[in-house]
């Protein structure tokens, strides 16, 4: 591109556009993933709606790539794009709460920080991420697991509406009574079908709740992942928590022997009568010896954000997801086997509890088709030098492969890299064909095809 056509879409924009030439151009292209090295023809800082419907039409009369931005997590960096118009909503984070609604509606760049600040002033919250830094857009349009999973479902399951920029430039609301078709797609469906510029959420009563970091020697993970399987089964949907191998993190109530050694984790909340949480947890403490616990009392925030300290932008970053019906023996053994060697504290192998909630939903209700699973386990290595890339990017992908014997065909859309294009069907099941009909309607040009794409045809 030169210079003519890029002037003439910066007339048409409140927001900032950012080019090769521009000082900022180098930090304002980056995303989370530091492995991530593209040169974009330009990013757009949109400062509202109109610089978004200019941006798309500008992409597609040119015919340049398009990438959307909303927090900047995703691992494939479909956050920015060589040669392509990037979206960049970092500047959009405001989010309007209607506590007599119960109801919630944020700009596209809000993280889960931003929302969860905003929501616990008045005592609520809805299904987010596991790390504050991420953002609500992709999380949701992928489907959504945290905490809140078992009780209140995934985050696109408490998705009342969204506003929506088509290829075509034209915008539109999407809801149960509005483009019911699009709303379906976009519960699920990620970024395949228009630029989502804000979302409205239902919330639920979540202010206080009895949260627990616990972390064992990974010489006791089979014993502690036998009995989490089993408690988590007969638990009540308030307890939310998940299974995890890490490298022993640097914080406070962990033991400096322990810093850097294999760990296993059982990390989550209790969020029903506050007088019962110190008994939920117990037998989590009394079952093998724990080499160092946080358990007490909290703000949802709070924890919802413990982890953002360890996770700065810029690492390294390789992910692989898979779903699974049970969390059998030889689940566990495959556990045991690669979680042992996490290679950096930045590490997160977690397996998500999505039962409960998540599985009151139909799987052709919305576009995420897994509700007959009960765990999601994700595998995202993160780490510091590059030098390390090939070794780390082998182990994921030697996990991940040992997992799929176990496993159901399709993965966690929102945990996939860009080298699982070949999965798009399998994440979808028996939804594909009727989100390959949503996409012919609303981008036929397959102009939104930076993400894990659903091609028209």
């Amino acid at each position: 591109m030169n210079g003519t056509p890029l002037d003439g879409l910066r007339e048409q924009l409140r927001g900032q556009l950012i080019t090769p030439s521009d000082p900022d151009y180098d930090s304002a292209r980056a995303v989370y993933n530091g492995m991530i090295d593209r040169h974009p023809a330009g990013v757009v800082r949109v400062a509202q709606v109109a610089d978004v419907i200019a941006s798309v039409n500008f992409a597609r009369d040119n015919s340049l790539p398009l990438a959307i931005r909303g927090g900047g997590h995703s691992a494939p960096g479909f956050g920015t794009w060589d040669r392509a118009l990037v979206i960049d909503f970092v500047d959009r984070t405001g989010v309007r709460v209607d506590p007599e609604a119960g109801t919630a509606r944020a700009e596209a760049g809000t993280t889960w920080a931003d929302f969860n600040h905003a929501t616990h002033a008045f005592g609520l919250a809805t299904t987010g991420g596991i790390v504050g830094s991420t953002g609500i857009s992709g999380l949701t349009l992928g489907g959504g697991i945290g905490y809140l999973s078992r009780k209140y479902g995934l985050s696109c399951d408490n998705l009342l509406s969204a506003d929506v920029v088509l290829a075509d430039g034209s915008f539109v609301k999407a809801s149960e009574a509005q483009n019911e078709d699009l709303f379906w797609a976009l519960r699920g469906g990620g970024g395949n079908f228009g630029v989502v510029t804000s979302l409205e959420y239902r919330l639920h009563p979540v202010d206080m709740v009895h949260a627990a970091i616990i972390i064992y020697g990974i010489e006791h993970a089979e014993t502690v992942a036998k009995f989490y399987r089993d408690y988590i089964a007969s638990a009540p949907e308030e307890f939310g928590a998940f299974l995890g191998f890490h490298q022993g993190p640097p914080v406070p109530f962990l033991p400096e022997e322990w810093h850097g050694k294999p760990v296993c984790v059982v990390i989550g909340m209790w969020t029903g009568d506050p007088a019962e949480g110190e008994a939920r947890w117990q037998p989590f403490l009394d079952v093998a010896p724990v080499a160092g616990s946080l358990v007490g009392p909290m703000p949802y925030p709070a924890l919802n954000g413990a982890f953002d300290p360890l996770l700065p932008k810029g690492m390294q970053a390789y992910w692989k997801a898979n779903f699974l019906a049970e969390l059998t023996d030889d689940v566990i053994a495959v556990h045991l086997e690669y979680g042992s060697k996490v290679p950096s504290v930045q590490t997160s192998v977690h397996l998500y509890p999505i039962d409960g909630a998540v599985h009151r939903v139909g799987k052709t209700d919305t576009a995420f088709v897994y509700r007959d699973v009960n765990f999601a386990p994700v595998i995202a290595c993160m780490w510091n030098d590059p030098a390390d890339n090939a070794a780390n990017v082998g182990w994921v992908r030697d996990y991940a492969a040992a997992l799929r014997p176990y496993s159901a065909p399709g993965g966690y859309i929102n945990f996939m890299d860009g080298d699982d294009q070949d999965r798009i069907r399998e994440n979808y099941g028996v939804n594909y064909d009727r989100l390959v009909a949503v996409k012919k309607k609303y981008d036929p040009g397959n102009l939104f095809h930076v993400n894990q794409n659903i091609k028209p045809g």
